[in-house]
């Protein structure tokens, strides 16, 4: 499981809302101390932590644990007054649907009361719990209720059950923020898992009607599908992972972003089959496509684009969902992503959309690498000239990642694409982009290599004798204006040079062959024209004349 994947504590809750702009994620849960376990410096008056002791060890008291997992059980007063109001504006003839819909879950809620009751026989911490250690929260959850043919009696006025309402999903939202915190450490999410959180979390999805709750849920979620017990325990545990797969269906920013962090981490786990088999059906494919091609939302799109990623880099993922996405548009997404995030660059969005430009090439970058029939799936010329185009970008600290994933890209896609080395051959401005971008991969081995691929693909395709004066005037100047990007990079890496034999056809050889003979063949054209009483180039010739020598001392042609 990647380090970008590992539990996060739950989002501000001044930032509840995932924006156009996204969201910055915090700490909301500040009541709970968590001893740094070693890290840092320990005042001068106390001793360091023991060694052995880890971030897994914490203050929190167990019995508040299992406080907060009762405090998140459904509030069926609320959920019943939400529904009422809607349907009864709605559509009143499908109200006692609505109520009968929700007096089955409050057998469901009754059963998990009943489980924990039991519970309390072998655990002395739960008496107090169970028997009014949380002032009777329980008791507020259900109060008013008649459950009488199906119907909500109210013992309050409505502006009471209005203020009731608020105040309890305040305390539902603030003990669902502090199990959000404590479930990213491996102990805590055991120990929720072996109290009953998921038959809550499962009980609270099916109950809500607040995309805040819903959030909060599939947060803990996420954090607990981190951990391999407590992973387990969720694809054991019967409709989590259905009721966790349907809120793809939400519409809700902050949800879906959560959905997919959840799922992202769920296919990096030891159980990625079993969540992939879960995902494969036509519906959720085609949602997840939509979600990535329509949302508006930063933090949305690049957790999209993460999740696919994670699909590609799974092989159990990749072999289970990666041809009914492909099936479902997801080259046509590829595609469409990066020419929408290349025109908001055009736009100066630069400091926001790069990070966006960069996680998009590295899935085009994995979908590239993979056994498959990438020559059909690239076929589109639209996408060789995207990535061209991210290759040309100015010279900006900020495209730097993007350019070098756009370089090993091309080399890739011109293994089985040849019909388009051709036509790069003879575009100008991507050969000059191109070696601007030699001292950006000097330390990259793979990218270097990348580069003198593709630069010993191109070369040969330019005719030797039958280029056109304009023309091998313009190349020449290109290779002569970047002579020292060459020769610095060949110097620096002077150590990897092979041994001369008679055989050499390495990429960076056949590249200076190349480069040797337009430089030879242009020198020769200007000292006709000399002869002829044309002006001398002078500094010109002069760098020439370098490069050319430099490029047969490393072809061993001197």
């Amino acid at each position: 499981m990647s380090a970008s994947d590992s539990p996060i504590k739950e989002p501000s809750k001044d930032s509840d809302a995932l924006d156009d702009e996204g969201q910055e994620e915090g700490r909301a849960g500040g009541d709970v101390e968590v001893e740094a376990g070693g890290w840092g410096t320990a005042p001068s008056h106390l001793p360091f932590a023991p060694s052995s002791d880890s971030l897994d060890t914490t203050t929190v008291d167990p019995s508040y644990i299992i406080s907060l997992i009762r405090m998140l059980l459904p509030n069926q007063e609320s959920t019943w007054k939400k529904s009422d109001s809607i349907t009864s504006s709605l559509c009143p003839v499908e109200e006692s649907m609505v109520h009968t819909m929700d007096v089955s879950m409050v057998g469901e809620f009754n059963c998990i009361k009943k489980s924990m009751s039991i519970e309390a026989d072998s655990n002395p911490g739960w008496h107090s719990i169970l028997n009014g250690g949380c002032e009777g929260f329980m008791d507020h959850h259900f109060v008013g209720m008649r459950l009488d043919h199906g119907e909500a009696g109210r013992t309050t006025g409505s502006d009471d059950l209005e203020t009731g309402a608020i105040v309890m999903e305040k305390a539902w939202e603030d003990a669902g923020c502090i199990l959000w915190d404590l479930s990213a450490i491996r102990t805590h999410a055991e120990f929720m898992v072996n109290n009953f959180l998921l038959d809550v979390l499962l009980a609270s999805l099916h109950a809500s009607k607040s995309p805040r709750i819903t959030e909060i849920c599939l947060g803990i979620l996420g954090n607990l599908a981190c951990h391999d017990v407590s992973n387990d325990a969720m694809v054991s545990k019967d409709g989590l992972i259905e009721t966790i797969i349907y809120q793809l269906f939400q519409n809700d920013c902050t949800c879906l972003f959560e959905t997919f962090r959840l799922l992202t981490s769920s296919l990096q786990g030891r159980r990625s089959a079993i969540w992939a088999k879960a995902i494969l059906f036509e519906e959720a494919c085609e949602r997840i496509i939509w979600i990535a091609e329509n949302t508006l939302n930063t933090m949305l799109l690049e957790k999209c684009v993460d999740f696919l990623l994670t699909v590609i880099n799974s092989k159990e993922a990749a072999n289970i969902l990666l041809q009914p996405l492909i099936k479902f548009g997801l080259m046509n997404l590829v595609v469409n992503l990066l020419a929408c995030e290349l025109s908001n660059l055009e736009d100066k969005l630069v400091a926001e959309r790069t990070c966006i430009i960069d996680q998009i090439l590295c899935l085009v970058e994995a979908l590239s690498t993979l056994d498959y029939n990438i020559e059909k799936v690239f076929a589109r010329e639209e996408l060789y000239q995207l990535i061209c185009r991210v290759i040309k970008l100015p010279e900006k600290f900020e495209f730097t990642c993007s350019r070098v994933s756009a370089v090993v890209i091309i080399a890739n896609l011109l293994v089985d694409g040849q019909h388009f080395a051709s036509q790069l051959s003879q575009d100008y401005e991507f050969i000059e982009a191109l070696l601007d971008t030699i001292p950006l991969v000097s330390d990259d081995s793979q990218a270097r290599d990348a580069i003198w691929c593709i630069l010993s693909g191109l070369l040969p395709r330019i005719p030797e004798h039958d280029i056109s004066s304009l023309s091998l005037n313009l190349l020449a100047s290109i290779f002569v204006e970047k002579s020292n990007l060459i020769e610095e990079d060949l110097k620096s890496h002077s150590a990897e040079v092979e041994p001369p034999n008679g055989n050499n056809t390495s990429p960076i050889v056949t590249t200076l062959w190349r480069i040797a003979c337009v430089v030879e063949e242009w020198l020769a054209q200007k000292l006709e024209r000399t002869a002829d009483g044309a002006p001398c180039g002078g500094n010109g010739e002069d760098k020439a004349e370098r490069l050319l020598q430099l490029c047969k001392k490393f072809c061993y042609l001197m």
